[in-house]
């Protein structure tokens, strides 16, 4: 009995468990902190801490309730999916009420109302309205209403983003001919002289709060909160510090007075820091600081791809032998199963086992989400390569072995699998550094690992290029020393020279 807190202990590190109590007094709500300004971002100041006019709204909003919020970062895309596993309380990121949506999840009333902007190029005229977008090439965030806006026009070459830096990157270089945003994201990212914003108060859009279509009572919780936090200004204070008040929401909040952001102090230290031109001893004392982040980011990637390859090696090895000496009735589901997993993208086997999962009873972390995807893609690949290295043995030292009495078992076991594993360490080792970038994949299922914290930073910043060398080198740093201990293990274990 001694031994059961060690084990629980064990399983709440690992995020297998919760405590029962860790989120009794809290507000979890989940955003995306790529998604950038001014909704929920890395403070270019202190990357480590995220800012955005929805964290105070969530902060304003939980203390209200008697709560403390605590933000739980998801990829977009998983956003809803994530909200229905159970990993969050609430999601509050820029969520447009939608009909589909609203199947699936419950809509806080109203926080905040948006329109669309368009922004274009200034010197190029031939965009004044929503409809000469067509025949252009426009840029939208996808899985957004301004996506399905641009469809609705009819004509117009689509380009879809993850985020919200990369269309206007494209815009100015030429790539595309006009970008259709939110209006908030174009006040943040369209500011300069080279380009002319318009907005369209036609394409007005609200933004709730997601809730589990089972959390009623948290619903009429938030509800009355929000409620009272219109009346009382909190909201408007929230917005005109952030500088995205407009008409759409007061008309909605009864609010008469004028509607004005000429103060928004938030707006204007964000255009500040983002727009002040850094020297290089500058540039280097600011990755000299995004470095611990980077670096955290760089310790939950090799975790995970530490724990995969373990499991990817077990299993593969398992895998090639059933497959090479079982008899036709393993040996067939075996290969089914191989096929199947090398067949099928990475991607949507952990959507399955993060998100499909739980619906049948079996519900991962997301570290174990994670390993255990990785674990079993590349397994199949592991497979693969046992199966060549077993193959590669000569016939005739299992017919010496057997007629020298040994069992089959014992000929596999210290004949053949010592020879093997040594012949395929090469692509073992090139396996496992592919391994080790693939894990930038996990990025969907809640963790922030090497790649995320690189995306999160650059996206804040505007830095692609020296914040992704800076990432490149960590992980050159990561992989070589596997290549390095691979060489030592082909030299420990080649063939003694006759």
């Amino acid at each position: 009995m001694k031994a059961i807190p060690y084990v629980l202990m064990l399983f709440l590190f690992a995020g297998v468990v919760t405590p029962p109590s860790a989120s009794a007094q809290e507000l979890v709500w989940a955003a995306d902190a790529e998604g950038g300004a001014p909704y929920t971002f890395p403070d270019p100041k202190d990357p480590a801490h995220i800012i955005g006019f929805e964290v105070d709204l969530a902060n304003a909003l939980a203390a209200r309730m008697g709560r403390k919020a605590r933000f739980v970062q998801n990829q977009w895309d998983g956003l809803v999916p994530g909200l229905e596993r159970g990993e969050y309380d609430v999601v509050i990121n820029g969520l447009e009420i939608t009909p589909e949506r609203a199947e699936k999840i419950h809509f806080s009333n109203p926080y905040f109302y948006s329109t669309l902007t368009i922004t274009r190029r200034i010197d190029d005229n031939r965009v004044q309205r929503a409809e000469d977008l067509r025949k252009l090439t426009v840029g939208v965030l996808k899985v957004t209403y301004a996506e399905r806006y641009i469809q609705s026009l009819g004509g117009v070459t689509i380009r879809s983003y993850d985020g919200q830096v990369q269309p206007f990157i494209d815009l100015a270089l030429g790539r595309l001919d006009a970008v259709v945003m939110d209006t908030p994201i174009a006040i943040y990212y369209a500011t300069g002289p080279q380009v002319k914003n318009i907005e369209l108060p036609a394409a007005r859009m609200m933004f709730g709060i997601g809730i589990r279509k089972n959390d009623t009572d948290l619903l009429q919780q938030i509800n009355t909160a929000l409620e009272s936090m219109k009346q009382d200004g909190t909201l408007r204070k929230i917005y005109t510090d952030w500088g995205i008040y407009n008409a759409a929401t007061a008309q909605t909040f009864g609010d008469r007075d004028p509607v004005s952001n000429d103060i928004a102090p938030r707006y204007r230290e964000y255009l500040d820091t983002i727009q002040t031109k850094r020297t290089f001893r500058e540039r280097l004392d600011e990755y000299w600081r995004y470095l611990p982040l980077l670096l955290q980011g760089a310790l939950v990637t090799l975790e995970i791809s530490a724990l995969s390859m373990a499991i990817a090696i077990g299993l593969g090895l398992c895998l090639a032998v059933l497959r090479v000496f079982a008899p036709p009735t393993i040996a067939w589901p075996v290969i089914a199963f191989i096929e199947v997993i090398r067949g099928t993208p990475l991607l949507i086997q952990l959507f399955i086992i993060f998100y499909g999962l739980p619906s049948i009873g079996i519900k991962f972390s997301p570290l174990w989400a994670a390993v255990v995807g990785l674990g079993i893609n590349y397994a199949a690949y592991e497979a693969e390569n046992y199966r060549a290295g077993i193959q590669s043995i000569p016939r005739g030292q299992l017919d010496a072995a057997l007629a020298l009495g040994l069992t089959r078992i014992q000929t596999i076991r210290k004949i053949v699998l010592p020879q093997a594993v040594r012949l395929v360490i090469p692509p073992v080792t090139n396996d496992f550094i592919a391994l080790l970038k693939d894990s930038s994949l996990v990025s969907v299922i809640t963790m922030v690992e090497l790649t995320k914290m690189y995306g999160q930073l650059a996206a804040t910043n505007y830095d692609y290029i020296g914040i992704g060398l800076l990432t490149a080198a960590i992980y050159f740093v990561l992989g070589l020393p596997i290549a390095r201990l691979s060489q030592l293990l082909e030299a420990r274990l080649a063939y003694m020279k006759v």
